[in-house]
């Protein structure tokens, strides 16, 4: 797909990964649609794609909910007259271990499970994965009706595999993996490629959430060892929009790291 005059959708746009790619894609000369909560991060993120002479309209949105992503993807519809791409970028973490026995602060003869709780592990569902299906969903059926070949990217992560204190963050990310092949065989008919990239530790907000030490210990696992840029999750991004006979596949850019 030639990515200049395309409308790419773009979740998760107020910073990091999100804003790098936005940022990538109006270098290629795309027109984007920039979704986040963070209507500031938003601004910032349009603002460096005007300084770059793309179009860029910002939707503040929280894609958790479904009749709010429906209207954003119809005001997307009204606003560019096309969709060609999304990119479902959007995530969260609250990690923490399972279970957890801990002694009582106040008497150390007394253990105390700690667990995850379900509110925990529904949050990160909720937007990763629920937020996830929305708009792929809702980006499709715009992409149908319209009449536009597109095509349909899922963040995922190497985390997919399993990884000790993200029980919630390992499953969402295997579920997204996950639909993007499922989307890429029933979307072919229609000239919409769905595929997956699963990042390793990438220098975003979201890793500095990491203490140091666990930073240490991951850069010890990344045969390249050290950790991701931003840029190229983006130029990964780009060059799965760019070719036309990818789909159906998860495209892993973590330094060769392995979980």
């Amino acid at each position: 797909m030639e990515i200049k005059n395309c409308t790419i959708a773009i979740t998760g746009a107020g910073q990091g990964l999100g804003q790098m790619m936005a940022i990538t894609l109006a270098q290629a000369g795309a027109d984007l649609a920039l979704l986040d909560v963070n209507e500031q991060g938003l601004q910032e993120t349009q603002r460096q794609c005007h300084m770059l002479s793309a179009k860029a309209l910002t939707y503040c949105v929280d894609i958790t909910q479904e009749a709010a992503v429906e209207d954003v993807f119809a005001a997307i519809k009204a606003d560019f007259g096309q969709l060609n791409g999304v990119i479902n970028n959007a995530g969260v973490l609250r990690d923490g271990l399972l279970v957890k026995p801990d002694k009582h602060p106040e008497d150390q003869n007394t253990t105390v499970m700690q667990k995850m709780s379900l509110e925990q592990f529904n949050t990160v569902m909720a937007v990763n994965v629920g937020g996830t299906f929305l708009c792929g969903r809702e980006a499709a059926a715009t992409m149908i009706a319209l009449g536009c070949q597109g095509v349909i990217i899922n963040i995922s992560s190497v985390a997919r595999a399993g990884n000790i204190g993200q029980t919630n963050y390992a499953a969402s990310k295997a579920a997204v993996a996950t639909m993007a092949v499922g989307w890429a065989k029933e979307l072919a008919r229609y000239g919409i490629r769905a595929a997956a990239i699963a990042p390793g530790v990438v220098e975003t907000a979201m890793a500095k959430q990491l203490k140091p030490e666990a930073i240490e210990r991951l850069k010890k696992m990344i045969p390249l060892g050290r950790i991701g840029e931003a840029s190229e999750i983006a130029h990964a991004v780009k060059y799965i929009l760019e070719n036309d006979y990818f789909t159906g596949r998860v495209l892993e850019i973590d330094g060769g790291m392995r979980m």
